[in-house]
C-alpha cells in the first residue's frame, strides 16, 4: 500500500527532471548578477556615510567572509549538485528541521525581495513613464514571471545581458575612475586627498567599521543563486567550481574597487553621496549625462535581481515538496521542465506584497521587509555547520568527490561563523538594525513552530534519494553515501 508521505512526495522516479540547459557562460553572469544588484551602486552611499573612507575596509572584511561561505557551499555542491543547494545540504548534514526551516526562510527571503526590487524598478521607470507606481510595478513582474515560464535558459539569457551591462558599466567607471585619481583624466590632478583631509580616515571611528559591515553583508546577498542554478547546468561542477572561486574574486574586486575609487574622489561626507555615489562620482569626473546613464545601469541591477529572485525562489519552493515541506503539486514541471507551479506560487506572494506597498508602506509592507532582513545571516550560519559535518562524511565515505576543498578546513570554517555570529550580535547592538534581527527572528520562531506542528501530525519524510535533486556520481552500491543516514 502506498503510505502517506509517498503520495505527499513521489518517490524520484516518477519526479518530472529540470532542464540542464544553462551554459558556463550564463553560470559565470548569473553569478556575478547574483551579487551585483543596487545594493552597491546606490546602498554603498549609507556604508560610506557610516564609516568613511575606512568603508574599504568594510567591504574587504565583508568580501572575505562572503568568499569563504562560497568556497563552502562549492564545496558541497561539486561533490553533490542539488537544486535545494545548502537547503537539501542542511537536510543531510544536521536534520530534516534545518532543511525544512532554511529553506522556507530563504523562499519567504526571496520573494519579499521580488516585490522590493519591483517597487524599486517601478520607482525608477515613474521618473520616465507617467504611469501610477503600482501599474509600473506589476508590469515588471508580470514580465519577469514570464521570462522564467519560458525556460530556464531564457532566464539565464536574460541574466547574461543584465549582468553584462553591471559589469561594463563597474568595467568603465574602474579605468575612468583610476585615470582620474592618478592624474591621467583631462583637468584632473594625482590626488588622494579625501582619504584623509575630512577628518581622517576613519572619521567616526575604528568601530564605525564593524557597523559599516552588517550593511555590506547584505549587499552581497545573492552570490549563492549560483549553486542552485547548479542542478540545470551542463556541468554543474566545473561550473560551480568556477562560480565559487574566479568569478567570487571578481565580484569582490568590483565592489573594493569601484568603493576605493569613489571615496578617493567625492568627499565621503558630501550629501550626494548618500542619494548615490556613483553619479557624484561620474559629475565630478565630468561626464556628460552620467546620471541618466546610471539610472538605466541601476534599472538594470534592479530587474537582474527580480529576474533571479523569480528563479530561486520557485527552485527553493520546489525543492522543498520534493521532500515532503511543501505541497506535492508543486513538484510538477510543464513540457519545457519549468516548474511553473512554483513559480506561480512565488509570484503570487509577490504581487500581493507590492499592493501592501503601496496600500501600507510603512506598517505592513515594512513588517515584511524587516522580517526577511536577517535571513541570509541564518543561511550563511547553516552552510558553515553544514560544510564541516558533510566535510567529514565525504572523507570518510566519498573522498573522491572531494575534487573542490574549503581552505584551511575546519578552523576557517570556525572563524567564518564567529565572524557571522559576531553580526548578528552587532545588529542586536545597532539601534538602526535591532528591530531587523528580531522581527527576523520572528520569522525563525515561525518556521520553527510550522515543524513541529508537521512532525507532531506525523507526516514523515522522505527517504534519502527521494529528494528529486540533480543526479550525482553513485558509489557504485546503489546508495548514495553522503544521504544515508
Amino acid at each position: 500500500m502506498t503510505s502517506p508521505a509517498s503520495r505527499r512526495a513521489p518517490q524520484s522516479p516518477q519526479q518530472p527532471e529540470l532542464s540542464r540547459s544553462l551554459r558556463n557562460r550564463h553560470m559565470s553572469m548569473i553569478a556575478i548578477g547574483g551579487a551585483i544588484g543596487a545594493g552597491l551602486f546606490v546602498g554603498s552611499g549609507s556604508v560610506i556615510k557610516t564609516a568613511g573612507p575606512a568603508a574599504i575596509v568594510s567591504y574587504c572584511l565583508a568580501g572575505a567572509l562572503v568568499l569563504c561561505t562560497m568556497r563552502m557551499l562549492g564545496e558541497m555542491v561539486v561533490a553533490k549538485p542539488s537544486s535545494g543547494s545548502f537547503a537539501d545540504y542542511a537536510r543531510t548534514a544536521i536534520g530534516p528541521w534545518a532543511g525544512f526551516t532554511i529553506g522556507w526562510l530563504y523562499w519567504y527571503y526571496y520573494v519579499i525581495i521580488v516585490a522590493v526590487e519591483a517597487v524599486a524598478g517601478a520607482a525608477i521607470l515613474h521618473a520616465w513613464i507617467g504611469l501610477p507606481l503600482w501599474v509600473l510595478a506589476m508590469g515588471l513582474m508580470i514580465v519577469m514571471t514570464a521570462t522564467n515560464l519560458l525556460s530556464v535558459k531564457s532566464f539565464g539569457e536574460f541574466e547574461f545581458w543584465f549582468s553584462s551591462v553591471k559589469v561594463a558599466a563597474i568595467v568603465a567607471f574602474l579605468i575612468v575612475g583610476g585615470l582620474y585619481v592618478f592624474g591621467a583624466w583631462p583637468g584632473a590632478s594625482f590626488d588622494f586627498s579625501n582619504l584623509t583631509s575630512q577628518g581622517g580616515f576613519t572619521p567616526n571611528g575604528f568601530t564605525s567599521i564593524f557597523s559599516a559591515i552588517v550593511v555590506v553583508i547584505f549587499a552581497f546577498g545573492g552570490a549563492e543563486i549560483v549553486t542552485i542554478a547548479a542542478a540545470e547546468s551542463k556541468e554543474p561542477e566545473r561550473s560551480v567550481a568556477r562560480a565559487t572561486t574566479g568569478i567570487i574574486w571578481r565580484i569582490i574586486l568590483f565592489y573594493v574597487g569601484s568603493i576605493v575609487l569613489v571615496v578617493t574622489i567625492v568627499p565621503w561626507n558630501s550629501a550626494k553621496v548618500l542619494a548615490s555615489p556613483y553619479v557624484a562620482a561620474w559629475n565630478i569626473i565630468g561626464l556628460p549625462g552620467a546620471g541618466v546613464v546610471m539610472d538605466v545601469v541601476i534599472l538594470t541591477a534592479v530587474l537582474s535581481v527580480l529576474n533571479s529572485s523569480v528563479y530561486v525562489s520557485s527552485r527553493m519552493l520546489r525543492s522543498l515538496a520534493t521532500h515532503g515541506d511543501a505541497p506535492a503539486w508543486l513538484v510538477a514541471t510543464n513540457k519545457r521542465n519549468v516548474p511553473t507551479r512554483a513559480i506561480l506560487a512565488g509570484t503570487v506572494v509577490g504581487w500581493v506584497s507590492v499592493l501592501l506597498a503601496y496600500l501600507s508602506p510603512d506598517t505592513v509592507f515594512s513588517y515584511l521587509v524587516n522580517s526577511s532582513g536577517a535571513i541570509a545571516i541564518f543561511m550563511y550560519l547553516m552552510i558553515g555547520a553544514s560544510q564541516l559535518r558533510m566535510r567529514r562524511r565525504m572523507e570518510r565515505e566519498a573522498p573522491e568527490r572531494l575534487t573542490l576543498r574549503m581552505w584551511l578546513f575546519p578552523y576557517l570554517t570556525w572563524v567564518v561563523m564567529a565572524g557571522f555570529a559576531a553580526v548578528l550580535v552587532a545588529m542586536a547592538v545597532l539601534g538602526d538594525q535591532r528591530t531587523q534581527l528580531f522581527t527576523s527572528l520572528g520569522s525563525l520562531v515561525v518556521v520553527l513552530l510550522a515543524y513541529a506542528v508537521r512532525r507532531a501530525r506525523g507526516t514523515r519524510r522522505p527517504e534519502p534519494g527521494d529528494s528529486g535533486t540533480a543526479a550525482a556520481p553513485s558509489d557504485g552500491a546503489g546508495a548514495d553515501p553522503l544521504t544515508a543516514r
